[in-house]
């Protein structure tokens, strides 16, 4: 009788450090070979297994360099995490913008695909913008929850309209997109209604010579219909410096898109509905409801209520610095975000100005329990929190 008991016991420990677990170290700067890590992603597979990605920075933080794609898995629910795997590389240069996605609706991989997007680049930000180099667009694939990828697709010929050459790889568009970027964070599927199955990824690119402001700067997304066969590409946000977007699915066949504002004219989050799955977007508005101190953001639909997409969103909620992390719910598809729940925040001021809570990612673990995948202390550690709302 004792010894059910004390393994029951055991069971609830077990049970409840799943539930509660925060600030779980993932990646830590330094350590396993990379000065840096940055831009987390995450998904959840069917069996509950978690892959967390990130960039590794092989010589520093510096967004252009030596980065390759990494990641971690889970199978406790984030509580214990794997040693690192090196997804992708490009040679010494940029391997980046990871954008996981879990394909659940091909009838050849019932317990899903995964399919992994990023972006590969030959010069930093700067001198893209200034038509000097180039980003290419890839995807890989895992039908064994991530033990196993396939070789790299390059769609960049479907998704963007660079001018330039990459490896031999010669491109010329009359668009002149230059910067090109996939949403840091997790692309979206949908799984009913018209478009069930279509694969979206939110992306940005800026469209010929810099101008003030970041105002060439204009967030996009690219969608596929055929499990990765083919792809086409949605029109962009009017908005002028629209940037970093994420996107999920919402009911009646709709989307809705949730940019970041570069141009920083207001300090708040940018939203775009689509009636047709992503391919076209109606007017962009400032979103005052979500501020945002010019970060990234993350979006996930999480259920329904009386016929909507309860809509989870985290962000560094915060006008000046990237700080107070939170995450918010919207019970009307993201015309008003009624619950806030902070996550992670510094009072301290010097902490703040160095940035304290910065890019996130997140996933649904049950009703009312949200992963979320974030970096923390000025880019030392990407941790993982469960989060009640």
């Amino acid at each position: 009788m004792f010894k059910k008991f004390f393994s029951f016991f055991l069971f609830l420990l077990t049970i409840s450090s799943v539930y509660s677990q925060d600030k779980v170290p993932v990646f830590v700067s330094g350590q396993e070979g990379y000065a840096s890590f940055r831009i987390p992603s995450i998904i959840q597979l069917p069996s509950k297994k978690i892959i967390a990605f990130a960039e590794g920075r092989v010589n520093g933080a510096a967004d252009f360099g030596h980065v390759n794609i990494v990641m971690k898995t889970s199978i406790d629910r984030g509580v214990h995490w794997s040693s690192l795997t090196k997804l992708v590389s490009f040679g010494n240069l940029q391997a980046g913008n990871a954008a996981p996605v879990v394909d659940l609706m091909d009838v050849q991989y019932p317990q899903g695909k995964i399919f992994l997007f990023y972006n590969t680049g030959n010069v930093n930000e700067r001198q893209l913008r200034e038509g000097k180099g180039i980003r290419e667009v890839w995807y890989i694939s895992s039908t064994d929850e991530g033990a196993s990828w396939s070789a790299p697709v390059n769609i960049t010929n479907q998704v963007h309209f660079p001018n330039g050459e990459m490896d031999g790889r010669v491109y010329h568009n009359k668009e002149d997109w230059r910067t090109y970027a996939n949403t840091p964070g997790h692309a979206t599927q949908s799984l009913e209604g018209k478009y069930k199955g279509r694969i979206f990824i939110a992306a940005n690119h800026s469209s010929g010579a810099p101008k003030n402001n970041f105002k060439d700067y204009q967030s996009h997304g690219y969608y596929t219909d055929d499990h990765g066969k083919t792809f086409q590409v949605s029109n962009s946000l009017q908005l002028e410096g629209s940037n970093e977007a994420t996107a999920a699915f919402i009911s009646k066949d709709r989307l809705i898109m949730n940019a970041r504002n570069q141009q920083s004219n207001t300090k708040s989050r940018i939203l775009a509905y689509s009636n047709d799955g992503g391919a076209h977007f109606e007017e962009a508005y400032y979103e005052n409801q979500l501020p945002d101190p010019i970060c990234e953001g993350a979006i996930l639909p999480i259920g329904y209520k009386r016929g909507k997409v309860v809509l989870a969103f985290v962000n560094a909620s915060d006008t000046i610095y990237r700080n107070n992390l939170s995450l918010q719910i919207s019970f009307d598809e993201g015309l008003h975000w009624k619950k806030k729940v902070l996550i992670d925040q510094t009072t301290d001021l010097q902490k703040m100005k160095n940035d304290f809570t910065a890019y996130a990612d997140i996933i649904k673990i049950s009703k009312r329990k949200i992963g979320v995948l974030y970096e923390r202390d000025n880019y030392q550690q990407i941790v993982f929190s469960i989060i009640p709302w």
